[in-house]
């Protein structure tokens, strides 16, 4: 792994409020949020364009994004998979779409310190995390959703396992906040860090080519320390386009953006700052007129692909921004020193 030389900035190399006014024009009245105009929406995607609002100063959007959820919370605690103007589009029940709204109330709450917000958000995230949980399985993982027909499908996947684990990471943080002990949860989380740690066979290993199965178990916290420094080494040159970023799958020449974005996010949560502007930094000549940044593109011949803004890759660009350059309280999320000095029991 090459670390490269990054010179610290004072101010983010990242035009803000171009970034979140196209989150904010991308919102409906509903306060749904689509990945972008004539799109679908998704929960997790959705929960994603809102911390990107907050962490742009459009707050009330955000509140509007979460109420908007804690509107189509279906009765068992999940959401469809994907929506269109607020009716069905898919109605797959994902554990990891459903779980995530935890890290949004949380990523809010550490913005506004608003407790009132978590208390009227409670119910809805810990329904949330309950049915992510009722998926668990003997091992320790998550099955990854429901069919539409109601089946569970016995398979989980590495990425969103961790992601689930991050969700309930921060539900267990909102209700150490609001005064509430939830035993089981924290016995559930020991049992899906200890899965993802230790039993890589319980998870479809077809999905290693894609990296965020690479990354995603350092950005969530579940390896920390010298094993996340390991796992970020291994695989770096399968994953990695130097000066350009992070490819979506490694036997394809697509680079994401937001791969990118997750990665160098995943870099300051271990404490690795230079690194991490440093990936930051590949992105910053990845954007259009107005300011707002690429989906994706193919390396070396740069054909932008596809060509839609979207409000997620968009607001990830902001959450990474603000792990570096500490624009809101919400830039420590992922961090894992603030995770380690939280007093909670992993």
């Amino acid at each position: 792994m090459k670390p490269g030389i990054s010179e610290k900035k004072q101010y983010p190399p990242v035009d803000i409020e171009s970034i979140a006014v196209l989150i904010v024009k991308a919102q409906k009245a509903s306060g749904e949020v689509p990945w972008c105009e004539g799109k679908k929406t998704d929960p997790w995607d959705l929960v994603e364009a809102a911390m990107g609002l907050n962490i742009g100063g459009y707050l009330r959007g955000a509140r509007r994004a979460y109420e908007w959820m804690a509107q189509m919370q279906l009765q068992d605690g999940s959401w469809y998979a994907s929506y269109r103007d607020g009716a069905p589009d898919d109605k797959t029940r994902d554990t990891n779409l459903s779980s995530y709204i935890a890290v949004g109330v949380f990523h809010d709450y550490l913005i506004t310190d608003d407790i009132s917000f978590l208390k009227t958000m409670w119910e809805t995230v810990r329904s949330a995390v309950e049915f992510a949980l009722s998926l668990q399985a003997p091992g320790g993982e998550i099955y990854w959703a429901v069919s539409p027909e109601d089946k569970i499908d016995p398979m989980a996947l590495l990425t969103g396992s961790c992601s689930v684990y991050m969700s309930i990471k921060c539900a267990l943080a909102i209700a150490e906040r609001l005064g509430h002990s939830m035993t089981a949860w924290e016995q559930s989380l020991k049992r899906l860090g200890d899965a993802i740690k230790n039993r890589p066979w319980l998870f479809n290993m077809s999905k290693s080519r894609y990296s965020m199965d690479w990354f995603y178990p350092v950005l969530s916290g579940v390896l920390t320390h010298d094993r996340a420094q390991r796992r970020i080494e291994k695989f770096w040159e399968k994953f990695v386009i130097e000066g350009q970023g992070v490819l979506c799958v490694s036997d394809r020449p697509w680079v994401t953006v937001a791969e990118t974005c997750e990665l160098s996010l995943a870099l300051s949560a271990m404490g690795n700052q230079n690194l991490s502007e440093t990936v930051f930094s590949w992105i910053q000549n990845k954007t259009n007129t107005d300011g707002s940044y690429w989906c994706g593109f193919t390396c070396p011949d740069m054909t932008i692909w596809p060509e839609d803004k979207t409000t997620w890759t968009n607001a990830v660009v902001l959450i990474a921004a603000d792990a570096i350059y500490n624009l809101t309280p919400a830039g420590r999320l992922f961090n894992h020193r603030f995770w380690d000095a939280s007093g909670l029991s992993f």
